[in-house]
């Protein structure tokens, strides 16, 4: 009897044993499966965070939706046609004649020129068939030729923004690296010369003269392409405080300082736009070429070969032609009192021949070194009355002040210009932006 009972004791045991065991091992087996099912339900959603974005749709140039086309962008070799530009592209000589027939009221594509940039828009087929054929004659334009089907050409206007910035610093070198290391442009240095021209010497600033403009900046997709007016600029030199305010008074327009006097004169001071002068007038000066003592009756400017020479008035051409000592020069006839001559060009300017009214600030010819030169320069020459006097320091008539009726309205825009002037930081090296002013509207 005790046998029996011990033996199904120990079978009880047993069997429990095994139940715990398998429960145990079924427990086990459960969480590796849940743990499996996570672990694949996280690499699922692994899988779905790398997928790759829906494409983009093809972008939109020029106003032309490029889904089924190549984009092709370059610029204008040096004698390149626009026959030889679309050659490549399946497009035959008379195409390009007919598209030059109906471009000629539009663009002229004659007028294509070197380094400009241009835009092809091609199939996407063995054969590339040019679709559209875009030009930029400059920053602001472009010219669409379609050269599908009837062919057309139009011609279109990007926006133009202008804002209108202010700029100040400290002479430290020349005017133009003191400009420029301000942050404005050999542009405004130049007109910044011609306003002061008359009024102060720039090749003698000195050190710790102070300037301040206030100028319209032309921007176009973000890109700066260039300046517009010269609103007001100030000028300190040796405590001596001068200031020139864009004033429109009529039908007229002009720079007038503090006091509503013009800072024009009957000619700009200098027939090349802020250069260096080289040799002035002297009734005693060692010849280079010559090698002796004789009158420069003139004043030299140094510039590099090609730099465009302008007449500093209005006028007629006296004379334009070559002699030994001379080379090519320009003579022209301001009026009764004033004649100026123009030496040593490398060339004339299109169309100036004898005869020909030409007006202040036109280009005439370009700086060379041609007769007794040893250099590329100007030698600029100027008469009063019938005699040679140093054009640097005649005395010449000045512009008309402002009337005492627009006194007034001088003095608001002196006043408002006055204080933009006391904001502007002096130390800063960066365009300080003032304000902006509407977009300019796009045109067809």
């Amino acid at each position: 009897m005790l046998i029996r009972i011990t033996g199904l004791a120990i079978l009880v045991t047993l069997s429990l044993f095994i139940f715990i065991t398998a429960a145990k091992t079924l427990n086990l087996d459960i969480n590796r499966i849940v743990a499996s099912q996570e672990e694949a339900a996280f690499a699922d959603k692994d899988e779905v965070a790398v997928i790759p974005a829906r494409p983009q749709p093809a972008p939109i140039v020029y106003g032309i939706h490029t889904d089924s086309l190549e984009i092709v962008e370059g610029a204008v070799a040096p004698g390149e046609s626009l026959s030889e530009l679309l050659a490549a592209y399946n497009i035959s000589p008379a195409t390009v004649h007919a598209l030059a027939q109906k471009s000629k009221e539009v663009f002229n594509v004659r007028r294509i020129a070197a380094n400009r940039h241009y835009t092809i828009l091609h199939a996407r087929d063995s054969a590339q068939t040019a679709q559209y054929f875009i030009y930029e004659p400059n920053e602001v334009e472009y010219v669409v030729y379609d050269l599908r089907g009837d062919l057309a050409v139009t011609k279109e206007k990007r926006k133009v923004e202008v804002l209108e910035r202010v700029l100040g610093g400290e002479i430290k070198g020349s005017l133009f690296e003191s400009v420029v290391e301000a942050g404005g442009s050999p542009q405004l240095v130049n007109r910044f010369a011609d306003i002061y021209a008359w009024r102060l010497d720039l090749n003698r600033i000195q050190p710790g003269d102070k300037f301040k403009l206030i100028y319209d900046e032309k921007i176009v997709n973000g890109s700066t392409i260039g300046y517009g007016e010269l609103k007001a600029a100030y000028f300190e030199h040796e405590g001596d405080s001068i200031y020139a305010i864009a004033f429109k008074e009529g039908n007229s327009s002009g720079y007038y300082d503090q006091n509503g006097k013009s800072l024009k004169k009957a000619f700009l001071r200098e027939p090349l736009e802020y250069t260096r002068i080289s040799s002035r007038y002297s009734k005693s000066r060692f010849h280079p070429v010559q090698k002796r003592y004789k009158a420069h009756l003139g004043t030299d400017f140094a510039a590099p070969r090609g730099t465009p020479i302008r007449t500093v008035g209005d006028g007629v051409v006296l004379d334009a032609r070559y002699t030994r000592g001379n080379g090519y020069f320009v003579k022209i006839k301001h009026n009764k009192t004033y004649t100026t001559q123009y030496l040593h060009m490398s060339k004339f300017a299109k169309g100036i021949r004898r005869g020909v009214h030409v007006k202040q600030g036109q280009t005439i010819g370009y700086v060379g070194s041609t007769g007794l030169a040893t250099g590329p320069h100007l030698c600029y020459r100027f008469w009063k009355n019938g005699k040679q006097v140093d054009a640097l320091k005649v005395k010449l008539p000045s512009g008309t002040p402002v009337s005492k009726t627009s006194m007034a309205a001088f003095n608001a825009v002196k006043n408002e210009i006055a204080q933009k002037m006391q904001s502007i930081n002096l130390k800063s090296e960066q365009q300080l932006l003032a304000t902006k002013k509407e977009k300019q509207p796009t045109e067809g």
